[in-house]
């Protein structure tokens, strides 16, 4: 793993499960490039990108043979960990972010604060177990390894709705929009947004 001082991060992850290379660029244009092998997954992660406005590539192959399981955790623990690589000591950085998404007939809430402090509130139900061949419980796994990984207190709701696929669609491009504004750069901070001076 690296970082560089254009808070990027670049993550490589392989077990006997997946392997996975993983680029993130924070101060990006949106531009998405995603190969899990999990339709859905690469599907969310390229709204996260764009409605983020975070570069990011994923190439990731796993042993779908059994389930998607292993893939989509593991794939949430490399963009955590990309996160935080590019985040640094999160000097000079909002901390916080609040996105109220809708999508059609459903509203999804996801307030986040980068406080090093890995927590996950997951107040979702969803209608359907599958969305096509994805596992609609996966959503979950993948957000604690990335709030877990990336040191991210998350709050995720989904206040109403119907369809299946629009709550998860919600909650990925409400993450992605709470998270650029999180990341942000605060010109008025010249360290940690915190009383402690660290996070």
């Amino acid at each position: 793993m690296e970082a560089t001082e254009q808070r990027n991060g670049r993550v490589t992850r392989v077990t006997r499960e997946t392997d996975i290379q993983l680029s993130l660029v924070l101060d990006g244009s949106g531009i998405a490039s995603i190969d899990t092998s999990v339709p859905f997954l690469d599907h969310m992660l390229t709204l996260f990108a764009v409605h983020g406005f975070f570069d990011l590539e994923i190439k990731a192959t796993g042993d779908i043979e059994v389930d998607d399981h292993h893939t989509v955790e593991d794939v949430g623990i490399c963009l955590g960990k990309a996160f935080a690589m590019a985040l640094g000591d999160k000097s000079g950085i909002n901390r916080y972010g609040l996105s109220y998404l809708p999508m059609d007939e459903t509203l999804a809430r996801v307030v986040v604060d980068l406080s090093n402090r890995p927590f996950l509130h997951y107040g979702v139900k969803v209608n359907d177990e599958k969305i096509g061949s994805f596992d609609t419980a996966l959503a979950l796994e993948f957000m604690r390894a990335f709030s877990q990984h990336a040191g991210v207190t998350l709050h995720i709701d989904l206040l109403h709705g119907e369809n299946s696929h629009h709550g998860l669609e919600a909650i990925f491009k409400g993450m992605a929009r709470a998270m650029h504004q999180a990341v942000g750069v605060n010109t008025l901070l010249t360290g940690a947004l915190s009383s402690k001076g660290v996070l």
